[in-house]
This record gives structure tokens, sequence and C-alpha cells, in this order.
């Protein structure tokens, strides 16, 4: 399962995606941005507009619904 993600993952590389995290005590955290690089066991996400920043995620963060990604 972890396996396909990290393949979707980078079928999606450099393309403006909206994710949508949700955080720790229900705070929910929407930004734009396009995945950067997939590595074993995280990936990472530039985020696009005013606060442009690299986030990381594991792949068990969509796996969990922790992290939705929406074309």
């Amino acid at each position: 399962m972890i396996s396909k993600i990290k393949n979707d993952l980078e079928n999606q590389k450099g393309k403006i995606l909206h994710f949508r995290f949700n955080g720790a005590r229900n705070q929910i955290e929407e930004f734009d941005g396009s995945i950067e690089n997939t590595y074993n066991f995280i990936f990472t996400v530039k985020t696009i507009g005013d606060k442009e920043r690299i986030k990381s995620f594991t792949y068990s963060d969509i796996l969990i619904e922790n992290l939705e990604i929406i074309d």
C-alpha cells in the first residue's frame, strides 16, 4: 500500500496541488504546493504563496488520512 502511494506521488511531482493537513488538536491547514522529492520514508512539498516553505510528510500521513491531496 505504501509503495502505491509513493508511486502515485512520484507521478505528481512538479504539479501544483492543493493539500489539506489535519494536524494536532483538530487544526486543519490548507495550502497549495508541489511535490519536490520522494524519499524512502518521507516526501517533501514546496508551498506556494506568501510563505514559501518546504514541508515534509510521511506516506502513512496519506494512508491514515491526516493529509489529503486534492488535484
